[in-house]
């Protein structure tokens, strides 16, 4: 069963920016981009660092450590030097305009 956890407004997140969440005390990297919300493991799978703290792409987070971009649907890494995916999670938004609560499911 899929627990939700409301993490802010809509309002509170830019298009085009990545924000670290703590949920329950595993870091999450909240995505904003032209198509939404997304949310994935905020740890690159190959270096271990925040992909909050990388550049979101139009469908992807790129790590700024060595460049590894992730695919924000599927947790699948789209260039190397990563070779293994990470987890995404469920993101919900619920009410309407700026004022709509996004909420991460884990």
């Amino acid at each position: 069963m899929t627990t939700w956890t409301p993490v802010g407004k809509v309002s509170d997140f830019q298009v085009g920016s990545a924000k670290a969440i703590d949920l329950n005390g595993e870091t999450i990297c909240l995505v904003r981009n032209n198509k939404g919300f997304h949310a994935v493991t905020d740890a690159c799978s190959h270096g271990a660092v925040s992909l909050s703290e990388g550049t979101v792409t139009e469908d992807g987070i790129e790590c700024f450590l060595h460049g590894s971009e992730f695919n924000l649907e599927t947790g699948v890494p789209k260039t190397p030097p990563a070779i293994s995916s990470i987890d995404v999670f469920e993101v919900q938004v619920t009410g309407d305009g700026d004022n709509a609560v996004v909420s991460v499911g884990i």
